[in-house]
């Protein structure tokens, strides 16, 4: 019989969620109003609520949405651990099914490629909505983003890296899209076109160029004129769609 999670309740509109620490870091977990068969779960990288319309609608079909927060880590080493850790408990110990679609916005595109490419074999589908692929484009600022010094500095340290050893470091999304492609996960993107955050031809295209090259499985939904925000759609069918028919 499966474990039941202990922490802080809250109210996820309208789902039961539960807030606890995990390996030092707060978790969460939103659970359906009705489970089923397989315990399929989608799990969000950073920015737990922003946008969640993919997540409410995959919550009435029965699935579960987790959270474990990595912040400050870019999806280096530190990063993968304890994603790794985290998946250990809910499907050991809460029976969650072992290949969960991953979801990333923004930075949160940073962990769920590296830890894909990581755990091939543990991942049904990646959605990643304005995905940071490159670290130095962002927060590195080298090419045509804005970059952040700040996030950047903090980017360097979770890395290893220092600012000399960056420029050939391969711990980027866009050094292991080779690893996605010949694992077969499907993968959804949405970006828009105006991006000067996170730009598209800096992150996204990169990834898309090699994951087709390789042979692998990439989908890219362009939203002309727009920014970094607003993220996902409205509705989110598209998203949901893609998800539910490469659940494995």
């Amino acid at each position: 019989m499966a474990a039941t999670f202990e922490g802080r309740d809250f109210d996820f509109h309208g789902f039961k969620g539960v807030e606890f620490k995990h390996a030092g870091r707060t978790a969460k977990v939103v659970l359906p109003e009705t489970k089923i068969s397989g315990m399929p779960w989608i799990w969000r990288a950073r920015f737990f609520g922003h946008e969640p319309q993919t997540d409410i609608e995959l919550l009435k079909k029965g699935w579960h949405v987790a959270f474990i927060d990595v912040a400050g880590l870019y999806g280096g080493s530190e990063a993968i651990a304890i994603w790794d850790s985290f998946f250990k408990l809910l499907t050991e110990e809460h029976g969650f099914s072992n290949r969960p679609a991953l979801e990333g916005m923004s930075r949160g595109g940073l962990i769920i490629f590296n830890w894909a490419a990581a755990n091939p074999d543990k991942v049904s589908s990646i959605y990643a909505d304005a995905p940071v692929c490159d670290i130095r484009s962002w927060p590195g600022g080298k090419g045509k983003a804005k970059g952040s010094p700040r996030n950047w500095t903090e980017c360097l340290r979770a890395h290893g890296l220092t600012e000399e050893s960056s420029s050939s470091a391969m711990t980027s999304p866009i050094h292991v899209a080779d690893r996605i492609a010949q694992a077969g996960i499907p993968v959804l993107c949405v970006v828009g076109d105006a991006d000067d955050v996170v730009p598209v031809l800096e992150n996204t295209a990169i990834m898309e160029k090699i994951i087709r090259k390789q042979g692998g499985s990439i989908q890219v939904l362009h939203k002309p004129g727009v920014g970094h925000h607003p993220h996902s759609l409205n509705p989110p069918d598209t998203i949901v769609g893609f998800i539910l028919a490469n659940a494995k």
